[in-house]
């Protein structure tokens, strides 16, 4: 007689604790009996190379597999990934077709669907025309395209953040974080299992404005600075193998005092309209760092400050 597997609540224990070697068996032996919630389990240990080697296209073999079982979540993941491609297979059209689909019975995916329709996209996802730029400066390379975003696509943007603002952090090397003083923002990242069609054909539009392909990006960071928050000096290049090089920030709404984007070695404060656009390079012409890029977001003086950051790499971006 085959014996009854430990529960699931056993797997989220020791996975909570750190016994991930623990946790596994007991996943894996309720994701091959079928069980969905399990197999979201197992796609999400390899998505995220938790106890295991990274594996995206394991993982989303396993979300795959989920969603075939009937685990909503999984759905939703797997219609997100096919727009984006990451871990496997990019198929637009696949994509918008299953938001539909979602569209039908879920209201924050039929939000979706409806900026979706707003957008002047190709049958790609791709923005079909996009705004002059206005050089602001040459050295740091400083551009500002306006109203590349609608009202109705920033507010979408600070309407599916709202539910996970947690305190920023800020990077000092690869896979090193730390809570700063110097940041003290709140922050919400659209990472990629969650970067639905919507948010993914704003990623692309940021891709063409900055000249580079959509791979390159790091997951977007929806940032909101209250009263007093701020982000101190600092430099967004990062040198790693492949470096950090372009900042894109999309400004989210415009009504709040204080809060500009300030360039302190050259002098120059921007506050962008809502909808506009600021892309900046950190890279110098020498291919380190360009000194001239230092940058803060001065403190909020009154109201909420909501922008949108997405940084930029050389070359395909994987964590």
């Amino acid at each position: 007689m085959q014996q009854v597997p430990p529960p699931l609540t056993d797997a989220y224990a020791f996975a909570n604790s750190g016994r991930i070697a623990e946790a596994m068996p007991i996943i894996e032996r309720h994701a091959a009996a079928g069980n969905a919630e399990a197999l979201f389990l197992l796609g999400d240990v390899y998505w995220r190379g938790y106890g295991v080697d990274q594996d995206f296209s394991r993982g989303r073999e396993y979300f795959a597999k989920a969603a075939d079982a009937g685990y909503p979540i999984a759905q939703k993941a797997c219609t997100n990934l096919l727009a984006s491609g990451i871990g496997g297979e990019r198929n637009w059209a696949h994509a918008l077709q299953r938001l539909k689909e979602e569209a039908r019975s879920d209201g924050l995916r039929a939000a979706m669907l409806e900026i979706v329709r707003g957008m002047d996209l190709d049958s790609e996802g791709n923005p079909a025309r996009l705004p002059q730029g206005e050089r602001l400066a040459e050295r740091p390379e400083i551009t500002a395209y306006r109203g590349a975003f609608t009202q109705a696509e920033c507010d979408f943007l600070r309407f599916v953040a709202e539910p996970t603002y947690e305190r920023t952090e800020t990077v000092l090397n690869q896979g090193e974080t730390i809570r700063a003083f110097m940041r003290t923002a709140d922050g919400s990242t659209l990472h990629w299992i969650i970067e639905d069609p919507a948010s993914h054909a704003i990623n692309r539009r940021l891709a063409a404005l900055t000249g580079t392909d959509v791979s390159q990006g790091e997951p977007m960071q929806i940032l909101r600075y209250r009263p007093g928050q701020e982000y101190r000096p600092h430099l967004d290049f990062l040198d790693e193998p492949n470096r950090r090089v372009l900042t894109a920030l999309i400004y989210l709404n415009d009504d709040y005092e204080g809060g500009e984007t300030s360039f302190t070695s050259i002098g120059l404060n921007v506050k962008g309209r809502t909808g506009d656009v600021l892309v900046f390079r950190s890279q110098g012409p020498d291919g380190n760092v360009e000194p001239l890029s230092w940058h803060a977001g001065l403190p909020v003086i009154r109201g909420t400050k909501y922008l949108a950051s997405r940084w930029i790499r050389e070359r395909t971006f994987r964590p």
